[in-house]
């Protein structure tokens, strides 16, 4: 009699495995638990590390870019040793002031169509 109970029991706790898993599913979706302030906090965390991360990368590529970027302070003076003078065709122009005194500028001349 042993050997048939033993036998029995199986499908028996199988059989109720699966209605409590039924149930506390059922149950889960009938009443969720509210978010976590822990989970919210924790996203705010590794969103402040991200940023962080972020002006990090961008301060060492200035650092490591800027001079490239930055206008020389005084042109080279042509010569034997500078580098050679540019030879244009037209003289250079003076250069025209944005607004004379108590002017504004002009708006831009309208595009004609052909």
């Amino acid at each position: 009699m042993g050997d048939v109970l033993l036998a029995l029991s199986i499908p028996v706790l199988v059989f109720g495995g699966g209605i409590y898993a039924a149930c506390d599913c059922w149950w889960r979706r009938r009443h969720p638990a509210p978010p976590s302030p822990y989970t919210h906090r924790a996203a705010r965390l590794a969103e402040q590390d991200m940023l962080l991360l972020a002006e990090e990368i961008v301060d060492d590529a200035y650092t490591a870019l800027g001079p490239l970027y930055d206008a020389p302070s005084a042109p080279p003076a042509p010569g034997p040793d500078g580098p050679p003078t540019v030879l244009s065709a037209r003289p250079p122009r003076a250069p025209r002031p944005a607004a004379t005194p108590g002017r504004a500028p002009s708006p831009p001349a309208a595009v004609q169509k052909p």
